[in-house]
């Protein structure tokens, strides 16, 4: 016990190096406690969440505009034939996109009845090459011809089965597009007779017929196709050239 008296300890405290006061602060602040996996994992997402965003990080997805189609479809379906011979009298050029402001003009004329919001993710998502320039015909096709496969609540009655193989289509090219759209109100006033003639042309019932059997079931219905129009149809319904196209992949482009 003598030897804690006060001169001990003085004499003691002298001969320590001077860094022991710098060096004493590093005991008290973590004691002993190693840095785990999920420690360091929350100082990276701090340290992540610190710096700045890079465009990378903030670059916009891709615009669904589902709601909006669904919601003029109605209306478009009487009226399309209209507005592709409007916007067509100002494609001059025949490349089947006009500028933005004409088809503002041919959407006001034809009571498309969209607010401003909805206007601008329509223009958006038309403005193919970003130029200002609406893409028409991608915008009826979407509108009109139901191409593209679409989510099906399990509620909604499914008026024409889906193939058990998903099909494979050709290019989707303008002159496809002209074909489809010209035969649509025909193929919206018998389609349901006519997927009836299909299934008993379809004694096989594996949902394909030969390009003869379905050309003869259209022209029952008083569907005449020329050649180019039967080519172009045929380039997207017959990909592999199977000779064979699945009618009802044919008739949903039209019901859905």
């Amino acid at each position: 016990m003598s030897s804690s008296s006060p001169s001990a300890t003085s004499s003691e405290t002298s001969t320590k190096p001077a860094t022991c006061a710098v060096q004493k602060p590093r005991v008290f602040s973590h004691p002993e406690r190693p840095k785990t996996s999920s420690s360091l994992q929350v100082q990276k997402t701090i340290s992540a969440s610190r710096r700045p965003q890079t465009t990378a990080t903030c670059s916009a997805p891709v615009l669904n505009c589902e709601t909006i189609e669904n919601k003029i479809r109605e209306n478009i379906q009487h009226t399309w034939r209209g507005i592709l011979k409007a916007c067509k009298e100002k494609d001059l050029c025949k490349l089947g996109e006009i500028p933005v402001s004409d088809f503002l003009d041919i959407a006001e004329k034809f009571n498309l009845d969209l607010s401003e919001g909805e206007i601008n993710q329509i223009t958006k998502k038309y403005d193919l090459k970003k130029n200002r320039r609406f893409a028409y015909y991608d915008f009826l096709q979407n509108c009109v011809l139901l191409l593209n496969p679409q989510e099906s609540s399990l509620l909604q009655r499914v008026i024409i089965q889906k193939p058990k193989k998903p099909m494979s289509p050709g290019p989707q090219t303008t002159s496809f597009f002209s074909a489809m759209l010209r035969i649509q109100p025909q193929i919206l006033r018998c389609w349901r007779p006519m997927k009836r003639t299909f299934k008993s042309y379809d004694e096989g019932h594996t949902g394909l017929l030969p390009i003869a059997d379905f050309r003869q079931v259209l022209r029952e219905y008083k569907i005449n196709l020329t050649e180019e129009e039967l080519f172009n149809i045929l380039e997207y319904y017959d990909k592999t050239l199977s000779s064979k196209i699945s009618y009802n992949d044919f008739l949903r482009a039209f019901i859905q």
